[in-house]
């Protein structure tokens, strides 16, 4: 993707029609589905707590606890960083938020003053390593998106990719061995998985995963290490832009196999980040309606 498309593609996912924004939860199989919060204003992108209470929102540039009963969202104070875009997580215990917002940062999930991450922008993150010892994020430096990692508390960031094309959305899988992310490496949007420390040399580690007609986004492997699920765009889309239609897909990673768990309205937004529940049986995701 050239500079000057991926700039119009940007542009494009930020002139966003007005949506209602449901939350909702879903069975690992697809069925089960339940809105548990309805709202006029713009949300996206949860993150289940580990204790299995929360889901973790952002929504007008400001971070948000939602009970996983439903209610009102509450507003995380995060100091005098807003602008909090849909690229945030939560560590293995509970006890620290990261997020976006140009730069990376992380916070007491109780809230309070954010300690800035990341000396470079832009920084987005999507992954926090099981061990809690690193940050793995995209970030563009130069004229193109690599993935990275950076110690949490700070310091010189690691480049675990080198080629040419975007990669983007950087996940850990549970064990810590692997991260999964999807990439334009080949022409089209992928699946594709690396060790946790690097793809190597001209990326000869990188795995491609999957390799079908769709476009797919955002890999979140499941806590117990059985499946991956991820968005899957229609054929062509360029970058994952709002307000299309889409497809929650779930890939088997002992054989496989992928299969079709829901089509919705959505994109940007709908599961940019690990949203699987602690004990793998469900997970969240925001489809939209238009107004």
């Amino acid at each position: 993707m050239t500079l000057a498309l991926l700039t119009l593609t940007l542009f494009a996912q930020q002139q966003r029609a007005p949506t209602t924004s449901h939350i909702t939860l879903i069975n690992a199989d697809g069925s089960g589905e339940k809105v548990v919060y309805s709202s006029p204003e713009l949300f996206e992108a949860p993150n289940w707590s580990p204790d299995g209470k929360y889901l973790l929102l952002n929504s007008r540039g400001k971070l948000w606890k939602l009970a996983v009963s439903g209610g009102e969202p509450q507003q995380v104070d995060t100091g005098t960083v807003d602008r909090i875009n849909n690229d945030h997580g939560i560590s293995a215990d509970g006890k620290w938020f990261a997020i976006s917002a140009g730069q990376m940062y992380v916070l007491p999930s109780t809230g309070g003053t954010p300690k800035q991450v990341t000396q470079l922008t832009p920084s987005y993150y999507h992954g926090w390593s099981p061990d809690g010892r690193w940050l793995a994020y995209c970030a563009k430096r130069g004229d193109n998106f690599d993935l990275y990692r950076i110690p949490v508390d700070g310091g010189a960031e690691q480049r675990l990719t080198t080629h040419a094309q975007y990669d983007d959305g950087p996940d850990y899988t549970r064990d810590g061995k692997w991260i999964y992310f999807n990439s334009l490496r080949t022409g089209s949007w992928d699946v594709w998985r690396i060790p946790a420390d690097g793809a190597g040399v001209d990326d000869a580690k990188a795995e491609r995963i999957t390799s079908d007609e769709l476009e797919d986004w955002f890999p979140h492997p499941s806590p117990n290490g059985r499946y991956l699920v991820f968005v899957s765009f229609p054929k062509g889309t360029v970058g994952h832009p709002a307000n299309q239609n889409v497809i929650l897909r779930r890939m088997d990673r002992k054989s496989g196999q992928i299969i079709e768990l829901k089509k919705l309205f959505g994109g940007q937004g709908t599961i940019n980040v690990n949203s699987w529940s602690p004990n793998s049986k469900r997970f969240a995701f925001v489809r939209y309606e238009l107004r």
